[in-house]
Order: C-alpha cells, then structure tokens, then sequence
C-alpha cells in the first residue's frame, strides 16, 4: 500500500527558549502529524528581558527539541548561534521555520547555512520602515532573496514591509499566539492573587498593566488618567523597567490603592491577570516604535479581562469589536472610558465574553500553527504545480 512521504520542518528561533513559546512548533506538530514532523531548535540559554533563561524539555511536547549554544544573546542584533547549528541545518530538512529578524546576525546565518535547495520562511515583528545601517542591511537584503516567503505579525507589519521591498517574495499576516489552557478565567487563582496582594475581594474594581515600564506604553498618561478618575478604582502594574522607580513614587501618593509586581515568570502571568477588573494598553507612538502587537491583549482576552486600549500600531486590529479602542493622546477619552467601565459591571463583563470569544476564534495556538502551516504547504504545492 502507497505511504506518502512525511515532510520534516525545522522551527528556529531564540523565542523557543520559553517552554511557552513551543506552542508553535508543538501545535504544527500536532496538527499535521501526518504530514509533517517538526523539530524545534532553541538556544540552550539565553539573556532573557527579565532574567537569563536555560532551555528545558517539558512534559507532552509533540515536536522534538534541540538546544545550541548561543553567543552575545545580550544583544539581539548581535547574537549568533554556535557551529552544532550548521550540523543540524544539513540534516535532510525539507523547510525551515525561522522566527529570527531578517536583519540580524542570527537571520542571516540561518539562511547562510541552510543548504540552498531547502526554502526558508521568516517570521518578523517588523511593523516600521526602517533603513538598517551595515551590516545589517546587508543581512536583511540576503535573508529575503534567500527566503521563499515571510510572514508579519500584522496588517501594519506588511504595510511596513512592502514599502521596502519585501514584496517580491510571498508573504501574509499571522498574529502571534496565546495559550488558551493556561491563559483562562480563574477565579480561584484571582482570590489568591488578591488575597497576596494584600487587598480585600471586595475593593474596588482593579485597574491593570501589563509590560515594560517604558515611556512608549503609556505610564504616564494612564497614571494621569487615573489621578482624574471619580469612581473609585485599585491599580495594578506587572511588568519592569526603567520606570519602576518613577511608578513606585506615583503608587505612594494613593496609599492602599497601587501593587507594583515586578519579576514576574510568563507562566504566573495569568493568576495576575486574572486580578484585574479591566486591562488597559495605552501605548504610545514613538518616532522608531509603535505597537508590534500587543501580546497582553490576547492573553487578556483569553482569560476574559475586558480591555481598553489605545490605536497605536497594531492594536486596532489586534482588538476589533472586543475591546474599548482610544485614541492614544486623548487624555479626556480615556478618562471617559474608564469611568464608563468602572461604574458598570455589565459593560465589563460583555467586552470579557467579546475578547474570550476572539481569542479562542483567531489567536489561540492551533489557529495560529494551522495558518503558519498553510502558508508553507501552500508554497509547496505552487512548486509541484510548476511545469518541470
């Protein structure tokens, strides 16, 4: 009897260091079990944002993992994988799933080594026109006449990328991910993380954040906003950054009211999450940045936290009817907007069930492994249908 032949695909990439970032590669290894095996590659350890990371196995992975040792990781344009890489690159893959920038050291190594007859797919969270200085410009023009397509995390990312050329290549949008079996409403894991907090269940409803205390993701404006508020309200911010200090002095004006978390795994997020009463994204639009994506909005949706957030970058797609959008300089709009959604129970509860519903509909892992599958299948069947 005829057995087709199972395709195998290499899955590349820093990101695959966190136990929760396989989910790609563990769910295209799930769903095509017999098309395709799929073998992750991650460095060994890598200088995490929040603290250095050393690359596990865990229990239940579909796909099969190898670890390489990687060098610089402190530096993301910098960084490079070591020679067992190439070793690996030339074992008889049949495409490679790289979620390495095409202009960085480790991007154009992949697609240096990769023997040439081996089509390589890139993933990028580019959503800004830049123009790279040497070398790395030299870096991103071979990585995308090497490459046989790439995907952007969103719209903006391909209006980004076909301003510079990447159109000569196939490309699509394809958001990332969020796990909706750890990411989930849990109101045992709330009582707790309130109770260690040291609040009481019954205060006022819980204003969050979530990311790096930066400029550009709006501490500022929402501390602002939230000086002017009527209804009465609880603050917690999870996350770390240069602004911690200025955070924590704002946090001792309103005793009682402001839990500042910092040091937070990835896999303790949702019991955070799961405190707050509303999430709010106020990113704001830098001259070299604006909103890639915004992977606290779907990690809040998934755990059915309503979300109020600003219209920079990508998030407006990212939201659509789920959530509160608001423009990110208007002050007074969001001061509307949060007493609109502190003072009514109702409200918050119908943009939960909206962005839980989203979450599990577009970004939950297996839809989002079956949209990165489909795009390289599709890449293969447009070769086989080419005339030899």
């Amino acid at each position: 009897m005829f057995r087709h032949r199972v395709r195998r695909l290499l899955a590349i990439g820093h990101s695959y260091c966190v136990g929760l970032n396989r989910r790609l590669p563990n769910e295209m290894a799930r769903i095509a079990d017999s098309h395709w095996s799929v073998t992750a590659v991650a460095p060994a350890f890598f200088h995490g944002d929040l603290s250095p990371i050393r690359t596990r196995a865990e229990a239940g992975e579909r796909c099969a993992l190898e670890t390489v040792p990687a060098f610089l990781s402190r530096r993301i344009h910098f960084f490079f994988y070591g020679p067992k890489l190439a070793r690996i690159l030339h074992q008889g893959w049949d495409a490679i799933h790289c979620w390495e920038e095409p202009y960085i050291a480790a991007g154009a190594q992949i697609a240096w080594l990769a023997p040439r007859r081996v089509p390589i797919f890139f993933w990028t969270g580019q959503n800004i026109a830049k123009h790279y200085p040497p070398p790395f410009s030299q870096f991103e023009r071979y990585c995308i006449d090497r490459c046989a397509g790439w995907m952007a995390r969103g719209h903006t990312g391909i209006d980004a990328l076909l301003a510079r050329g990447y159109g000569r290549k196939p490309y699509r949008a394809v958001p990332l991910g969020v796990d909706t079996g750890l990411f989930r409403p849990d109101p045992d894991a709330r009582r707790k993380t309130i109770r260690h907090l040291d609040w009481s269940e019954e205060g006022p409803p819980v204003v969050g954040f979530l990311g790096r205390f930066v400029e550009e993701k709006g501490l500022a404006l929402l501390t602002a906003v939230l000086d002017q508020l009527s209804t009465p309200w609880r603050a917690l911010f999870v996350g770390g950054g240069a602004l911690e200090a200025r955070l924590k002095e704002w946090g001792e004006r309103h005793p009682g009211r402001v839990r500042i978390a910092t040091g937070v795994a990835h896999d303790q997020v949702p019991a955070y999450l799961n405190a707050m009463d509303l999430l709010c994204a106020p990113s704001q639009t830098r001259s070299h940045w604006k909103e890639v994506f915004g992977r606290m909005l779907i990690e809040a949706f998934a755990c059915g936290v309503p979300v109020i957030a600003s219209d920079s970058g990508e998030i407006p797609y990212v939201i659509g009817d789920a959530g509160l959008i608001v423009g990110e300089n208007d002050g007074g709009a969001w001061r509307d907007a949060l007493n609109r959604a502190l003072d009514h129970p109702w409200y918050r509860h119908q943009l939960g069930q909206r962005g839980m519903q989203r979450a599990h509909q577009l970004f939950s892992w297996p839809a989002v492994a079956r949209q990165h599958l489909d795009f390289i299948e599709k890449a293969f069947s447009e070769t086989d249908a080419q005339p030899g």
